[in-house]
């Protein structure tokens, strides 16, 4: 291998296709959420909302201050879809017919082998559903809702709900929009015509070489067996899997140091590659992360790169969390160097850093200390919760210094 990067620049270069790199440059506008979501190849959907919504955090990461809504306006207008890949996800509307071949053809996901186990147990019940679809327009789980303990004409809450997703999972139906993101469901060539036309005819390794190019470009660089787990694809690729695209000039091997393995990167980063080599690629972006982040949802892959062990602890008994329930790492000038246990008191306008953990072994320069206190400053802000309170740090002494910056950067 005649290309060779030092660690820092692999990670720089990762983030920069990543779009995490550099901070945003201008404001904002609506055709960044489609495209923010084009270059991450999906964008995971979670539900805990003590601070915002996964999906809302990972695009503020990346665009900054930007309306809610306009996720659920690129949904509604067809820019993007929601899908299952690794786990429920958007994903950029180019990619429905990949995702929904990959889907019936290979993928094993708990969301479709449910999907299916209903289609063979529950069929008529689907058809109905789909009818009365079909004929009054689309519909929320919600719409199905009784009091308890009363009848009604259509089946109990429970019920539905599944049938609506197993309909989805089988791809007869689509989310359309959310209300309070809440899924709105409609018959999939409602929300997708161009699905009336005839589809690609792809074989299982086709699509397996389509997602392995998308997840390579997605991550910049990557090592081979870190590849499968950016759309859960199966197997766990080994080097020599990589062989043929590389004989095709489709992904550069390159190796990185300190690394036991080879890196790859797709031929469509061929300019950043260049840059990363020659060391002039800038880490300037601090701001904090979801826990569903693409840089951080692969444990091993945040260790290699950052040096940073990170596990989500909402699903972890209190007693045994070591960090807290919702903890966002923090990303500073291409470094992940903390994270924090933050909710957001929509109420009282109070953004809480309940605790905040400086990264093991680590000291934080006065300089990091101040991007921190911005970029909390600007994330309160966005929530509507403009008063920053910390609670505690570790070390503790970092509270005190954090406050006083917190000051200046509101000051200025």
């Amino acid at each position: 291998m005649s290309t060779s990067l030092q660690l820092a620049q692999a990670r720089y270069l990762h983030l920069a296709a990543q779009g995490l790199l550099q901070a945003p440059t201008r404001a904002a506008k609506p055709t960044d959420i489609a495209a923010c979501i084009q270059r991450m190849a999906l964008l995971q959907i979670d539900t805990i909302h003590v601070v915002s919504r996964s999906p809302y955090l990972v695009l503020h990461s990346r665009l900054g201050d930007y309306p809610r809504e306009w996720l659920e306006e690129a949904l509604a207008s067809g820019q993007i879809f929601e899908t299952w890949a690794h786990e429920a996800c958007f994903a950029p509307m180019d990619d429905l017919r990949l995702h929904r071949a990959y889907n019936r053809l290979t993928r094993r996901h708990w969301g479709l082998a449910k999907a299916d186990k209903t289609h063979v147990a529950q069929r008529p019940h689907l058809d109905k559903l789909l009818e009365h679809i079909r004929t009054h327009g689309p519909v929320k789980s919600s719409d199905f809702e009784r009091p308890a303990g009363k009848g009604g004409a259509w089946w109990g809450w429970k019920d539905e709900k599944r049938w609506l997703e197993a309909l989805f999972g089988l791809g007869e139906l689509m989310i359309g929009r959310r209300e309070n993101f809440h899924r709105v469901y409609d018959l999939s060539e409602r929300v997708a015509p161009q699905l009336l036309q005839p589809a690609p005819e792809w074989t299982p390794a086709e699509l397996d070489t389509a997602l392995t190019e998308k997840a390579i470009a997605a991550l910049g660089i990557t090592q081979a067996r870190w590849v499968h787990d950016y759309f859960r694809t199966k197997p766990r690729l080994k080097d020599s899997d990589l062989d043929t695209l590389v004989e095709q000039g489709r992904v550069m091997r390159v190796e990185v140091q300190g690394w036991d393995a080879p890196g790859y990167v797709h031929a469509s980063h061929a300019a950043l590659l260049k840059k990363a080599i020659a060391g002039r690629l800038e880490a300037t972006h601090t701001t904090l992360l979801s826990p569903f982040d693409p840089v951080v949802w692969d444990r091993e892959r945040a260790s290699v790169f950052f040096d940073f062990d990170y596990r989500l602890e909402c699903y972890t008994p209190e007693e045994k969390r070591v960090y807290g329930y919702f903890v966002l790492p923090i990303l500073c000038r291409g470094e992940l160097i903390g994270r924090l246990d933050a909710k957001a008191h929509r109420a009282e306008g109070v953004f809480e850093v309940r605790a905040l953990h400086v990264q093991p072994g680590t000291v934080w320069t006065a300089a990091q200390v101040a991007d921190v206190a911005q970029a909390l400053q600007r994330s309160a802000d966005w929530h509507g919760t403009p008063q920053v309170r910390i609670t505690r740090t570790q070390p503790a002494k970092v509270a005190a210094a954090l406050r006083r910056a917190l000051k200046e950067a509101v000051a200025s």
